[in-house]
C-alpha cells in the first residue's frame, strides 16, 4: 500500500487523531464511521486491505508520505492518542526514557525509587550504565531525585 491508496480509503484528522473511512466499504461499513478497535494493550488497530496496522503509524504514514525507519512514540504515554502532536518518530531507547510508570513489581510504585533497608535509593541508565543517585529517607525523595535526573540525562523524557 503507498500513501496515496491509504488517503484514498481513510481520512486522518491531525487535531483528533481519528481515522474515518471514505466511501461504503465492502463489508458494509459505512463512510464517515471511525476506523479501527482498541487492541488489548492499548493501541488503536485498523485492518487496512487485510492487513492490521497500528493507528500511530498509519497516521506518521500519512502525513508523511512514508512509514517511520523506527517506532513511534506517544509522547504523553496514551497510547490511544494519535494526535499528530503526540507522535513522534523514536529509537526504542528514546521511547523508553519517556517512561512515566513504575513496573508493578516496584514496591514504591514510584519511577526510579527502590527501598534499600530503611532507606530508599535512586537509580537512572545512562549511556547503558547505571548510576547511581543517593539514599533518601522517604521514597518521594527518591523519585524527585530520579526525576531531576531524568529532565538532564534523558533526552527523550517529555514532562507533562
Amino acid at each position: 500500500m503507498n500513501a496515496d491508496e491509504l488517503r484514498a480509503l481513510l481520512h486522518y484528522d491531525p487535531d483528533t487523531g481519528m481515522f474515518t473511512w471514505i466511501g461504503k466499504r465492502r463489508s458494509g461499513v459505512p463512510a464517515h464511521r471511525i476506523a479501527g478497535s482498541v487492541h488489548k494493550k492499548g493501541y488503536i488497530n485498523i485492518v487496512v486491505m487485510g492487513k492490521s496496522y497500528r493507528a500511530h503509524r498509519l497516521a506518521w504514514f500519512y502525513m508523511r508520505g512514508e512509514w517511520p525507519k523506527d517506532q513511534i512514540d506517544h509522547i504523553n504515554m496514551i497510547r490511544a492518542d494519535n494526535r499528530w502532536s503526540n507522535l513522534r518518530e523514536a529509537t526504542g531507547s528514546i521511547n523508553q526514557q519517556n517512561k512515566r510508570r513504575a513496573m508493578v513489581t516496584n514496591s514504591t510504585r514510584l519511577l526510579g525509587a527502590f527501598r534499600n533497608g530503611k532507606y530508599f535509593s535512586a537509580k537512572i541508565h545512562v549511556g547503558g550504565k547505571q548510576r547511581y543517585l543517593g539514599n533518601f529517607k522517604t521514597p518521594e525523595g527518591a523519585h524527585a531525585a530520579y526525576l531531576r535526573a531524568k529532565l538532564e540525562h534523558h533526552k527523550g523524557y517529555v514532562p507533562c
